[in-house]
């Protein structure tokens, strides 16, 4: 009983233990930025404008939920699009609450595992979906790095390839080591589940076009928060080509991924600045149009909350009856 006391408190000290990490962030970044110049590209946004992004990021989310459910079934997970939309919306919410991008995925895993038919599927899936939208985020800023050769300092380019660079290494790395890995050092329990990952993986493997098409989907979702941003920044003063958009914002936003912050609150804004000011734009205006991105950003998470808990209400949307799990036999050597 004193353990299950103590860990709403251990959860709420982490989360003002981050919360004071945004706030760190933002403040060293007004130290260095004019507070005015924030305030005016704040001030100058208009109200319309700001509603309109914010039900359009809700419309580009859907591809994101299709996109989950695609994964998460090519695996076995058997969610129909009440389920999906219900864990993919609690992850959104759940960012608030757990450090970085990555305590979201965590949450949304957790109902899933709740709803699917196959654990297994969940985990592999969740993984894969999240390599889908890093895949996506890099090949943009690569992109964006490739069209905008001439507009940045050669040094500057160098360092950012070189960040790049260094992403691509660290996810080559890591499929590696799960690839390579020796199953038979592992126990009884931990082996069951590598067999389970492995039929889940061989079901992924027959659906190539399951796989494609969530890729795209991928594409369509980063590229509609990325143009929802360059829309956003436009109204509150900032202007900058597209192609420069496409090299930093993808970058700015893996900046998320660093568990220092509050939903990487501060952060974001601080990565989007160091990068756009380079292109010439003014740090002030770019982190007031950061900060008004965030506002559409938690907006959204707090009505994809509300979101989660109306479908967990619907029949659909609750867990269902069902047969075992399936396991691959684990074939044992005798001497």
């Amino acid at each position: 009983m004193p353990e299950m006391s103590r860990q709403p408190s251990k959860t709420a000290f982490h989360v003002v233990l981050r919360l004071g990490g945004s706030a760190a962030v933002l403040l060293l970044l007004f130290h260095f930025v004019s507070f005015a110049q924030v305030w005016q590209a704040l001030g100058s946004l208009p109200a319309p404008v700001w509603l309109a992004v914010l039900g359009a990021y809700f419309c580009v989310h859907l591809a994101g939920v299709q996109k989950y459910r695609l994964m998460l079934n090519g695996a076995g997970a058997e969610l129909n699009f009440t389920q999906a939309a219900r864990c993919y919306f609690t992850g959104l919410f759940g960012v608030l609450l757990l450090p970085s991008v990555v305590g979201g995925d965590v949450l949304k895993a957790g109902l899933a595992l709740r709803l699917c038919r196959s654990k297994a599927g969940v985990l592999l899936g969740s993984l894969l979906d999240r390599l889908l939208d890093l895949t996506a985020l890099v090949t943009l800023a690569a992109t964006g790095a490739a069209l905008a050769p001439g507009e940045l300092h050669p040094a500057d380019r160098r360092g950012f390839l070189f960040v790049l660079a260094a992403i691509a290494a660290a996810a080559v790395a890591a499929a590696l080591v799960l690839t390579l890995l020796p199953a038979r050092r592992f126990p009884f329990r931990v082996r069951r589940w590598l067999a389970r990952l492995r039929l889940a993986w061989r079901s992924v493997a027959k659906r190539p076009l399951r796989v494609l098409c969530a890729l795209g989907l991928g594409f369509f979702a980063q590229l509609g928060f990325l143009s929802l941003t360059v829309l956003l920044a436009a109204a509150c003063g900032l202007h900058l080509p597209y192609r420069v958009w496409l090299f930093a914002w993808p970058i700015a936003k893996l900046s998320a991924f660093v568990p220092i912050s509050q939903a990487g609150i501060g952060v974001r804004e601080a990565a989007l600045a160091g990068l756009l000011v380079p292109f010439g734009a003014a740090a002030g205006v770019v982190v007031g149009a950061g900060l008004a991105w965030e506002t559409v950003v938690i907006s959204a998470a707090l009505i994809g909350g509300l979101i989660s808990l109306i479908l967990g209400r619907c029949p659909a949307g609750q867990a269902r009856e069902m047969d075992p799990e399936p396991s691959e036999p684990l074939r044992v050597r005798t001497p």
